[in-house]
């Protein structure tokens, strides 16, 4: 179970999606193949996707790029000498691939033609330091898939059991066991709620007298530590809020398409 600070419970990925869609102004030509023009706004999206990706741009990814372009230009044509743009199947895939462009590209328009007003990101910046609270806590947990386990594991930790060598023997919580069901420090919003409403009633060093039920399992819960949050700067987090209200209100245009349209 990953659990995430303020400042990182507002970053959406989701937007990451936008970055492909964006239409390439460049007119030119990067190379001809047997006679068919590859578009250097081609070449300009390639580009694009790979700087979002991290990488820079210059001369040798270029270079690599176009070599790339051709390759998969001269593999095109191959197949369509084969007849397999007739297939089925890659007819189904070749719409598929189309219907995503067309997603990321309406993602696209809204984004750029949807403006979010300082006052509702800072409204929002409110409501979000409300839910986190103004405290973190450094908890340990032990997951597990039946209740019955979860309470065998508390009547062990009460006869003196240890908790990280049980965590890393019996937890199935893979970014935790390993290191003895140590959680980073969070506020309790950052967790499912049965977790923080059990975490929230322990003393420094309790241990929760049975099992917390989540959709993730049977949780053993004790906290190690509290102490007071430094909630991020409005200017800081900014960004991060604004994808967080565009992400709210684009679902909420989906699903009044979604209302509006006919399906059978």
């Amino acid at each position: 179970m990953r659990l995430k600070k303020f400042s990182q419970v507002m970053i959406v990925s989701v937007w990451s999606l936008v970055a492909l869609s964006v239409q390439a102004q460049s007119s030119g030509v990067v190379a001809k193949v047997n006679g068919v023009a590859i578009p250097q706004s081609r070449l300009e999206l390639m580009v694009k996707a790979n700087v979002a990706q991290g990488q820079q741009d210059g001369p040798e990814m270029r270079k690599a790029l176009r070599e790339n372009l051709i390759a998969e230009e001269i593999l095109a044509q191959e197949a369509v000498k084969k007849r397999l743009d007739q297939d089925p199947e890659t007819i189904a895939q070749l719409e598929i691939a189309r219907q995503a462009v067309l997603v990321r590209a309406f993602q696209a328009d809204y984004i750029k033609n949807n403006h979010v007003s300082d006052d509702t990101l800072r409204k929002e910046y409110d409501v979000l330091r409300v839910q986190m609270g103004d405290k973190e806590y450094k908890a340990r947990h032990i997951l597990v898939e039946n209740e019955g386990e979860a309470r065998d594991i508390i009547a062990n930790l009460k006869k003196g059991g240890n908790f990280a060598k049980i965590a890393e023997e019996k937890s199935i919580d893979d970014g935790s066991k390993e290191n003895g069901g140590e959680l980073n420090w969070s506020p309790p919003a950052a967790y499912v709620r049965p977790f923080s409403e059990a975490l929230v009633k322990l003393s420094k060093g309790g241990l929760t007298e049975q099992p917390v039920q989540t959709s993730f399992g049977w949780h053993v819960i004790q906290l190690m530590d509290i102490r007071p949050m430094e909630v991020p700067p409005f200017e800081e987090v900014k960004q991060n809020i604004q994808q967080r209200v565009l992400q709210r209100e684009f679902a909420t245009v989906v699903q009044e398409l979604r209302s509006k349209a006919k399906v059978e």
